[in-house]
This record gives C-alpha cells, structure tokens and sequence, in this order.
C-alpha cells in the first residue's frame, strides 16, 4: 500500500510559502508523500524545501495585478488550473489538501472542494487574505497562526500557531547575548513586498546613533536588488560595517546571532523571532490587505517583545531613538528576549501535521 498523499497549496510569497515547508518536512518524516501546488512565482521560494517533495507548478492568476487584460483572463487561467489539478487528483487521490493562501492555491483547494476530499487551510495573520477568506467555510477546518484570526461565519477555526521550518527549530531558545561593549548584530529584514522604506531609512537611523553604541554595531540588511547598491554606499559612507543582501538562506542563524530584529510585521517573521527568541523593532507594512500586519504584530508587542513604529511616524530620529532605546540597555533587551520567547510556538508544525491526520481520519 503506497503512502498517503498530502497535497499543499501555496502562494508566491515567503509567508505562505515557509511555513508550508515546515508541514512538507514534519509529515515527510511521518511517512506520508507531499505534493506542493504553486505556481512560477511560488516555485522561486522552493529551494529549502526537502528534494522529496514533488513540485507541481498550476495555471492560477491574481484578479489585483496586471492591466485590464490580465484580469479579464485571470478567470479563465483558474478555471485551467481548476480542471488541470481535478484530473491530477483523479489520477492520484490525495488523503488531504492543505492551501496556506495566496491565488496559486485557489486551483488545488477548489479541486478537492469539487472531489469532497478532505481539506484544511492554514491562515498565518490575525486578518484572512482574500482566497482564505472565501474557502475557510468551504472546508473541514481553519488552522490559526496568529490568535484572535477573524474569520467568516462558518469557519471551524483551531489555533496551532504558524508553524517555522526545522532551521529554525534548531535554533529555538537559543541563549540571548544582550547588547554590551562589544561587537552588536542588527539584522534588517522586510519581507518579500514592501522592504524599500526600510532601505531609505535603517541606514540614516543607525549612522544617527550615539557614538558609544554606533562604534560597536554590525548590520547584516537584506534590501531589494534594485536597492542593495545604495543602502551598501550608504552604510559605507557612514563607516559601517554592513552584509547587503536580496536574500539571506541562513536566516535563523541570523536572527539568533542578532541582538536587534528591525522587521516588517509579516506572520512567518514574527513566528521567527518568537521561537528563538529576540527583541524586534517592527514597522508593519501599511499596504497590506486590511492592515493584517499591524494584527499581527499585536502579540509580541504586547508582551513587551517589540516596539512597533506605524510607517507614518517612521524616520531616522524615531527610529534611531528606538535602536538606541533597545541596545543601550541590556537588562532591558534581555526582558524583550525573553518576553518574545514566551510568545513562541515551536510545536506548531506538529500541531498542524496531527490536525492533517486527524481530518483525513475523519474524511476517509
């Protein structure tokens, strides 16, 4: 008898696409097989998930980019997908399908709705995006990462937690060195959208800290490509020694080294932070749909983990005020380390991973 399949949807974003890497590995060593459902976008983000998953790429498309075009055939690109992903589950019946958001994984998550196959989707922010938000009553259960979620009527909802991938894991708790005389790491990290105001403002903030503490900072900042040249001048300018990046794969070891997090508010993020354990300084993303961010942000900010900066009051003095506020007292750091760590859910993907076997139990 071959191993059950699961089935993951997910969109082209690292909020969607990280934590369901961290399902794909817990039920891989649970025995079961893991199809992954995305599309191009979503594919880019696939190179830290096991060799074992098997990617499948679908026909999908955003009715909120492209021109007037585009969206009129976006219709026609999900029904594609729609029937492509039926006759793929025919061929091979998944015990379940999870969808973690995003358009990419309307094709799969409709399919197994038309199939009545069992299906779960897991929601990262405390506000549904739009595809969540139009199947959470449509399927057996909504798994929860940020608690209270708001969700339609009808929705089953459980909270597991956003779940982190087992690079993360493996840092989990790992001891805090508070800021002191010594060399100090601030990493700046913002998210796959969005990330440009923090390159036009980290750098001036941390050349604008007080010489005793500016003397000791190294920065590892991940900007946008067309923003990395700058920052890196801009940071070099001011003399300071600083990692510019689009991307950085080691993540984790970035965040647990670090005696600072400046980061946008996005789910998976956060999750980051609170499982290792670190003081934040947040800026939530103002574009993002129904201000989800600032949701989020709404728990590690009342632990006293964060210092969450609207992107209205955001500038230099502001938040270099805050920078100094955090690494200029190292009790006080070491309480943010701490209160973040309370807040963390490291058994989130086993959670999640028990709640799959549990639903295709039931549906099965």
């Amino acid at each position: 008898m071959s191993a059950p399949l699961l089935v993951i949807a997910a969109g082209g974003t690292g909020g969607h696409m990280f934590p369901a890497q961290a399902l794909a590995e817990v039920m891989l060593r649970r025995g079961w097989r893991v199809r992954l459902s995305t599309d191009a976008r979503g594919a880019r983000y696939t190179g830290g998930f096991p060799h074992s998953v098997e990617i499948g790429q679908v026909a999908s498309a955003s009715f909120a980019r492209g021109g007037p075009l585009s969206k009129a055939l976006a219709p026609l690109r999900i029904a594609g997908g729609i029937l492509g992903t039926v006759l793929a589950m025919l061929r091979d019946k998944p015990a379940m399908v999870v969808g973690f958001g995003g358009y990419p994984s309307i094709p799969a998550l409709a399919a197994a709705t038309l199939l009545r196959l069992p299906r779960m989707v897991h929601e990262q922010n405390g506000v549904p995006g739009r595809v969540n938000r139009l199947f959470a009553p449509r399927v057996d259960r909504v798994a929860c990462g940020t608690w209270p979620t708001v969700l339609p009527e009808g929705a089953r909802a459980e909270h597991v937690g956003n779940p982190v991938r087992a690079a993360v894991l493996e840092r989990a708790g790992a001891p805090y060195i508070p800021p002191g005389d010594y060399p100090m790491s601030v990493l700046v990290i913002g998210g796959s959208q969005g990330a440009r105001i923090l390159s036009d403002v980290v750098p001036g903030a941390i050349a604008a800290l007080p010489e005793e503490i500016l003397r000791n900072v190294r920065v590892a900042h991940q900007a946008r490509d067309e923003d990395g040249t700058r920052v890196a001048r801009a940071y070099a300018g001011a003399g300071i020694d600083a990692d510019v990046q689009p991307f950085f794969r080691d993540v984790a070891r970035r965040i647990s080294e670090a005696q600072l997090v400046i980061s946008r508010a996005g789910a998976s993020s956060l999750a980051d932070l609170a499982v290792i354990g670190r003081p934040a300084i947040l800026i939530p993303f103002a574009a993002a749909a129904d201000d989800h961010q600032s949701a989020n942000a709404r728990g590690l900010v009342g632990a006293g983990a964060a210092i969450l900066i609207p992107e209205s009051r955001l500038d230099e003095a502001t938040l270099a005020t805050q920078i100094a506020a955090v690494l200029g007292d190292a009790r006080g750091a070491a309480l943010m380390a701490e209160a973040a760590l309370s807040q963390g859910r490291p058994e989130a993907a086993e959670r999640l991973a028990d709640l799959v076997e549990e639903l295709s139990k039931e549906g099965n």
